[in-house]
């Protein structure tokens, strides 16, 4: 399976940037939420920013590391290409360099606590345990059926929810209910994966929910998804200015794109499916945020 790739391209492509938005656009809703009620803090709004894309990098390292290790990278993988099973990066190399993206994770996330307290460490390891856990332990949450659950957490509720209460030392419903619809959105880039992965999964008793419960259940599954995400602010829509309606109307026109590219596509062809719908991700919360900063600022 090994080909050449430059050390530099084999890292990056390691750290799968085109999913890395998931982990941008919780912290850019909670930081246009915290300047909405007159709070926005700079700097802990990029340490914020800081800790979610070294756990995701982390992560993805982890999976690409574990994955390799349990026998789910085999030679008809569908999805991108993975840095250890190709022989981009040395085994050893990509664990090292898992610990050492979860190591700054750990380390900007202490730096949050100065504007907080004390008690973001134990947010901090609930992070950090799951970044391992997802893959790796006797019960990898991603080879249990509970990678949706971590992706509903971890890149919606605590990132959204968080970002917010460092800055205004408060929580709020509205940061709440729009982390939950982020979530559910940020849950169809793994709906995605594990579709396009359904049967190298199920040989690799992988047993994703797409596995449990079938890929007509995911197509079902991220539909419902988009949907809760869509009702979820349909009450900030019904006062919303003409131009968030055009823009989440262009919005609605992608998801619906995507969501039939979903039905369509197979094998390789879905992982454009899954960059589309990580854009629609960063879209959502491009979207809502510019429409926050606008009211916090006076402009509408």
């Amino acid at each position: 399976m090994e080909h050449k790739k430059s050390i530099v391209g084999a890292w990056v492509e390691a750290a799968r940037p085109k999913t890395l938005p998931a982990s941008v656009s919780p912290v850019l809703l909670g930081s246009a939420l915290a300047y909405y009620d007159g709070a926005f803090d700079v700097l802990p709004a990029i340490l914020c920013l800081l800790v979610a894309l070294f756990a995701q990098i982390a992560s993805n390292f982890a999976n690409d590391y574990f994955d390799f290790k349990k026998g789910a990278d085999r030679e008809d993988r569908l999805g991108p290409e993975r840095a250890v099973a190709q022989g981009w990066i040395s085994p050893k190399a990509m664990l090292a360099g898992t610990f050492v993206m979860l190591g700054l994770a750990c380390l900007f996330g202490l730096m949050l606590i100065f504007f907080a307290d004390w008690r973001l460490l134990l947010v901090g390891v609930a992070i950090a345990v799951c970044v391992l856990a997802y893959s790796a332990g006797p019960f990898p949450l991603a080879y249990n059926g509970l990678g949706d659950v971590c992706v509903l957490l971890f890149y919606g509720i605590i990132p959204v929810c968080f970002t917010y209460y460092i800055q205004t030392l408060s929580f709020s419903l509205l940061s709440f209910l729009l982390s939950v619809a982020l979530g559910l959105l940020s849950v169809n880039i793994l709906v995605v994966n594990n579709y396009r992965d359904y049967e190298q999964d199920k040989a690799a008793r992988k047993r994703t929910t797409i596995v449990l419960f079938g890929r007509r259940f995911g197509r079902v599954f991220y539909i419902m998804n988009e949907c809760v995400a869509f009702i979820l602010i349909l009450p900030l829509l019904l006062d919303a200015p003409w131009w968030a309606l055009f823009l989440f109307g262009i919005l609605f026109a992608l998801c619906f794109y995507t969501t039939r590219e979903l039905f369509i596509l197979e094998g390789k062809a879905l992982n454009r499916t899954l960059g589309h719908t990580a854009r629609n991700v960063f879209f959502f919360a491009l979207i809502l945020s510019v429409l926050f900063v606008s009211i916090g600022s006076g402009v509408y």
